[in-house]
């Protein structure tokens, strides 16, 4: 996808991404600065005061999104939405009307994502990713951390009207820690580093740690309704987005082909259940991810699109089974 090198952007990929045995290894971002509620940061949380660049393709991006929905901050953070697919200058964003429901950036104008990046670090160097939060008061990026920008959402803007429900209570932390981490490792980044494993070795290995996780997950739902207690909380909602983009993607682009979510009665139940919460829906666009994940040329040189989009997220669920 390219990267930018002291501020400009070159299409060579991170060497640093794979290892010497030819693993995936995800950088970490760099743009790790906080929203406080007291602003005590330096960035307080105010309405219409941040903004959020994302791709409907990106399941990082995706968390953001879904808790903008499901906390109501709507009309409190704005967004621009990459049109899918990877373009030579990375995410781009512009009206199109292919992707009417792509809206591009009308708070700073970049066409490209990487314009955010050197207007915040003129010399930066590294990936250019979504989601980013820009800060419209100090015109700079305030973090790209998909994980950390959730928690901002989660708890820092009850105070100017977000909807009360934390899905990050204190009493359930610690489970929903170990889950998050377990998820990450094998489930959000496990299909990457087995679509992005330039050995066999690494790919089975990440192949193998990826579907024992599924596996432990689906006999984890066939005791309970949510992965961590009696309600939805954050765990549910980092893994869904990799749950909603696995048969559409992952199963044959990314070489994860055990099986299809599909194939997972509680894993699939539960993920149509996440689909229904108020709000969620309308963050899922299926057919960009599949636009989106073929677009990337180290695993689909020839840049072919499949015109099938094989899921149906809007069936019954049967969760109401386990009690709540």
């Amino acid at each position: 996808m390219g990267i930018m090198i002291d501020g400009k952007w070159t299409d060579d990929v991170l060497a640093a991404e794979t290892g010497k045995a030819g693993e995936f290894l995800r950088a970490e971002s760099q743009f790790r600065n906080r929203i406080t509620a007291d602003g005590s940061s330096g960035f307080k949380a105010e309405p219409g005061r941040y903004h959020l660049y994302v791709a409907h393709g990106c399941p990082w991006a995706h968390r953001t999104l879904i808790y903008r929905a499901i906390k109501k901050l709507d009309k409190a953070i704005t967004v621009a939405y990459a049109i899918p697919g990877l373009k030579r200058q990375g995410w781009m964003y512009e009206d199109n009307p292919a992707f009417p429901d792509c809206i591009p950036d009308r708070v700073n104008g970049f066409r490209y994502l990487h314009e955010a990046y050197t207007a915040s670090e003129p010399h930066y160097t590294g990936k250019v990713t979504v989601p980013t939060l820009w800060d419209t008061k100090t015109r700079r990026i305030v973090n790209n951390e998909s994980s950390e920008i959730i928690r901002m959402l989660n708890s820092e803007f009850d105070g100017i009207g977000a909807d009360p429900t934390d899905y990050y209570p204190k009493n359930l932390r610690g489970e929903i820690d170990r889950i998050n981490a377990l998820v990450y490792a094998n489930v959000n980044n496990g299909v990457y580093r087995s679509g992005f494993a330039t050995s066999q070795a690494s790919y089975e290995a990440a192949y193998d740690a990826l579907f024992a996780t599924l596996d432990d997950l689906e006999a984890r739902l066939g005791r309970q309704r949510y992965l961590v207690g009696h309600q939805i909380t954050e765990a549910d909602w980092r893994l869904f987005p990799t749950l909603v983009r696995f048969d559409v993607a992952y199963f044959a682009l990314f070489k994860c082909n055990r099986n299809r979510i599909a194939d997972f009665p509680n894993l699939s139940n539960y993920m149509r259940e996440l689909y229904r919460v108020p709000g969620v829906a309308e963050t899922v666009r299926p057919r960009y991810y599949v636009i989106s994940y073929y677009s990337i040329a180290r695993i689909n040189p020839n840049g072919v699109i499949p015109k099938g989009t094989p899921v149906d997220l809007g069936q019954p669920h049967d969760r109401a089974r386990l009690a709540a």
